[in-house]
């Protein structure tokens, strides 16, 4: 997961999350669980369908408008961490935090930063691709090509 932990610290201006002593953040000390949650939300056999399935669980909690800016053109809508809570499910939410050894209230704010940002990167003609992300090798490379495009 290294090229995926590359974008992200591109996405977050090349900052890594501190490492208290004793052990680090859930071992998130590389982005490596991070980047792997995203993956495995993005990807089309992740956890909830890939974009597509992401796309319609926001737009289920009414917030198809949010999701929508990320990927259309122009500015990204925020989303605080209640509204991602309820648009992703306690059940995913919960599960990617477990993966990671980290809370949902730690979650969820670095959610609510990186998802906006992430899919805003890999969708850049402003729509969504009929066929979704790809899985998450298809994804990787994706993202390959958007370190390569600068």
């Amino acid at each position: 997961m290294g090229l995926l932990d590359s974008v992200l610290g591109q996405v977050l201006g090349g900052a890594q999350p501190q490492q208290p002593q004793g052990g680090g953040l859930g071992g998130l000390g590389e982005l490596g669980g991070l980047a792997g949650a995203l993956g495995g939300l993005l990807a089309n056999n992740g956890e909830v369908g890939g974009l597509g399935g992401l796309v319609s669980k926001f737009e289920q909690a009414g917030m198809g408008d949010v999701i929508g800016s990320w990927i259309g053109k122009g500015e990204n809508q925020p989303v605080t961490d209640d509204q991602l809570q309820n648009a992703l499910g306690s059940d995913v939410v919960s599960g990617l935090a477990q993966k990671l050894g980290i809370n949902a209230a730690t979650l969820l704010p670095m959610l609510a930063t990186l998802l906006p940002m992430l899919i805003d990167r890999l969708t850049p003609r402003g729509q969504a691709p009929a066929e979704g992300l790809g899985d998450q090798d298809e994804l990787l490379s994706s993202l390959s090509s958007l370190l390569h495009k600068g």
